[in-house]
């Protein structure tokens, strides 16, 4: 639990150089699968293309997942019709999924590309 709280105190910011416990794989676990936020950490300009790509698609793969997790977890509320702002929340994370997805194509097409 400690750990978590660390975490989320270090993890405030976009910019990783400003958290000096997250590391490339705790990011990827996390779901951040962004390149520009990738490219901050040092040991991403030191992996090959394939291995990025491998590590991108885990996180996209995570992320996916937790999307899909929370969705569920709003819509399992007690008494959601009484609860209009949740429809808000779901609409939201269906935004997120769908930008998931076309990050994900856009992604597919870079690294195919490059390879």
């Amino acid at each position: 639990m400690e750990d978590l709280e660390a975490l989320e105190t270090n993890t405030s910011s976009s910019d990783p150089s400003s958290s000096p416990t997250m590391t490339l794989k705790q990011a990827i676990d996390m779901g951040e699968y962004k390149e520009e936020y990738l490219s901050a950490f040092p040991e991403w300009q030191r992996l090959s293309n394939h291995i990025r790509w491998q590590l991108i698609r885990k996180a996209i793969e995570i992320r996916h997942k937790q999307l899909i997790t929370h969705y569920a977890e709003l819509n399992n509320v007690l008494n959601l019709s009484k609860k209009p702002y949740m429809a808000k929340a779901m609409d939201n994370v269906m935004k997120q999924i769908r930008q998931l997805e076309k990050d994900k194509e856009t992604l597919y097409i870079k690294y195919s590309l490059d390879g």
